[in-house]
């Protein structure tokens, strides 16, 4: 696979700087830019290494993720255009209703023209019709530490050493290595 910077030089992409790119065409109907975001999805996720899956019953979900360690049940949403700085996404499904525990593991959110993935656990989103992602900031939102937070469902909550999915842990970040990501004490 090619990136836009390797395009034509016939060099090898670096695999930690590789970016996915998916264009389509014909995608005027919310039906066919649903599809594309899944793919979109199907692309980041499986890049990061998890295994993906999709159910073939109609379910409430749109993705198992499967971590090595365990099973995610993934609903994916997108907003293409932002409402005074804010990217609105509804958390509810067919026939508005509202995803629970019961439904989904994670709501994974994707501002399209940022190119910004939200990871966001399901419970701290129940009780609300619609979440307001502000990427470029304004005042103190608190869905901004699920941006790009797939770490979440990369490790156990007692993992501790190597773990397959490439995505950098939350808890291995800063000057001293945490015990426990931050993001699963918020869960």
């Amino acid at each position: 696979m090619q990136t836009e910077n390797h395009k034509h030089s016939g060099e090898a992409a670096n695999p930690s700087e590789e970016r996915l790119d998916i264009n389509a065409l014909g995608t005027n109907s919310p039906r066919n830019k649903g599809d594309i975001v899944e793919a979109k999805f199907l692309a980041k996720a499986s890049s990061l290494g998890f295994g993906v899956a999709r159910p073939w019953a109609k379910e409430r979900y749109d993705f198992v993720l499967d971590s090595g360690y365990g099973f995610w049940r993934v609903q994916v949403k997108s907003n293409r255009g932002r409402a005074d700085g804010a990217y609105l996404v509804k958390v509810s499904g067919y026939k508005r209703v509202a995803y629970t525990e019961r439904d989904i593991d994670f709501l994974v959110a994707y501002c399209v023209p940022e190119d910004l993935w939200y990871i966001v656990p399901t419970k701290k989103f129940i009780g609300k019709g619609t979440l307001f992602f502000y990427p470029h900031g304004r005042g103190t939102s608190p869905w901004e530490k699920y941006r790009e937070a797939w770490c979440q469902m990369a490790c156990p909550h007692d993992e501790d050493g190597p773990s397959k999915i490439v995505t950098p842990r939350c808890c291995d970040k800063g000057p001293t290595r945490l015990p426990i990501c931050p993001l699963k004490l918020l869960r």
